[in-house]
């Protein structure tokens, strides 16, 4: 099975916040003031929606998908 997953590019963040205000519950500012993957869309109806229009709004790109195997 292939599970996807957001990733953040840290050199290309820019910390404008626009992922963290469309998806707070994925996205957050770390001490540096740059945007963060820290949860995930495990039982969350239309989360990965949510993502893509993050990672359309992202003005520099930053956000792209992770894909991973899992079990």
């Amino acid at each position: 099975m292939i599970m996807k997953k957001p990733k953040i590019d840290q050199g290309k963040c820019i910390g404008c916040g626009l992922c963290v205000s469309l998806m707070e519950k994925v996205f957050r500012l770390n001490e540096e003031g740059k945007a963060e993957v820290y949860g995930g869309c495990e039982g969350w109806e239309g989360c990965e929606g949510k993502i893509v229009e993050a990672i359309e709004a992202c003005p520099v790109q930053a956000i792209s998908w992770e894909t991973a195997k899992g079990r």
